[in-house]
């Protein structure tokens, strides 16, 4: 039976929480672990990868009794960005230190840079006590822009094909296709919006962007009738447009943002995400009883849904 599931592995914007007021939604930033029919791709390395490393590192000791007869860990990373809390658990995802791991890395940084460099640079040479070139695991990092798509045919090794190339060719329903487009509503150089699809069923996953007076209507074109929409929920309204300290123009958007996108999209169910992290469960118990419905629902460590 094919498979086709999401789960939520870190929830939080910013920075991680750890405090008995956050044990219900969970206080590890961003990370999402989705599996399709034996191939497991990662959205963002916040510090909630960690604990799906771990896990992982179990199951990889315990599937043989010698290095040459266990299963390698095999994993695809889709970063949207390269700021900390969508990086900062990489270095210790444990697989990455054992020598049979498999681990293709994808995302876009600014024109003229290269994502590996950005990533040693920010994570490993000057924060960490092993370069980035002593890492154990086959890790090939991968630099993509809007007109690349990633496909994964009969559980090989992910490929990059341009738009041209793309277009000229059939996918089976087989195929997982993965496309994306840099959104420009995040300070300082945008995110990677993602799309998955794999059997009809799609999941698109974006984080760290804020909406617009009426709505994205590159994301509602781009994400139009998606099975499941993962978005951004960074603050309350009160929060966003606080006389105070008002959040407008930091990237993220609001539930309300959230649900509007849900309805442009036509979206078959919403998550909320990345919230802040002075949100305690009180606080989003409080969100969720507003905005909350069947099919509009509070992204939680632990969650997982089912496409097939």
């Amino acid at each position: 039976m094919s498979e086709f599931s999401v789960k939520i592995r870190g929830v939080r914007g910013s920075y991680p929480v750890a405090d008995k007021r956050f044990l219900k939604y969970g206080g590890n930033t961003a990370c999402v672990e989705i599996n399709i029919n034996g191939n497991l791709i990662i959205i963002d390395a916040g510090t909630g990868l960690i604990g799906l490393g771990n896990e992982l590192l179990q199951r990889y000791v315990e599937s043989g009794t010698t290095l040459t007869d266990r299963t390698p860990v095999k994993a695809t990373f889709l970063l949207s960005h390269i700021h900390q809390d969508h990086i900062q658990g990489f270095p210790f995802f444990r697989p990455l230190h054992v020598s049979s791991s498999v681990i293709n890395v994808f995302g876009e940084v600014n024109y003229g840079e290269k994502l590996e460099k950005e990533l040693a640079d920010l994570l490993f040479t000057k924060t960490f006590p092993v370069d980035l070139g002593d890492i154990g695991a086959d890790l090939k990092i991968n630099d993509i822009d809007e007109t690349s798509f990633i496909i994964i045919k009969n559980n090989s090794e992910p490929q990059i094909v341009r738009v041209d190339e793309f277009m000229r060719k059939n996918y089976a329903p087989e195929d997982i296709i993965i496309s994306s487009y840099k959104s420009y509503a995040h300070p300082q150089q945008g995110v990677m919006i993602y799309k998955i699809e794999y059997k009809g069923k799609s999941v698109v996953y974006a984080s760290d962007k804020e909406s617009y007076i009426g709505g994205d209507k590159k994301l509602a074109k781009f994400a139009k009738n998606c099975n499941l929409l993962i978005h951004d929920s960074q603050y309350s309204t009160e929060d966003y447009s606080s006389i105070i300290t008002p959040k407008q123009g930091f990237g993220h958007s609001t539930f309300e943002m959230a649900k509007e996108a849900k309805k442009q999209i036509n979206a078959e169910k919403l998550v909320y995400f990345h919230y802040d992290p002075s949100y305690t469960d009180e606080k989003l118990d409080t969100l969720s009883e507003e905005f909350t419905d069947e099919n509009t629902v509070m992204g939680y460590e632990g969650l997982e849904i089912n496409l097939l």
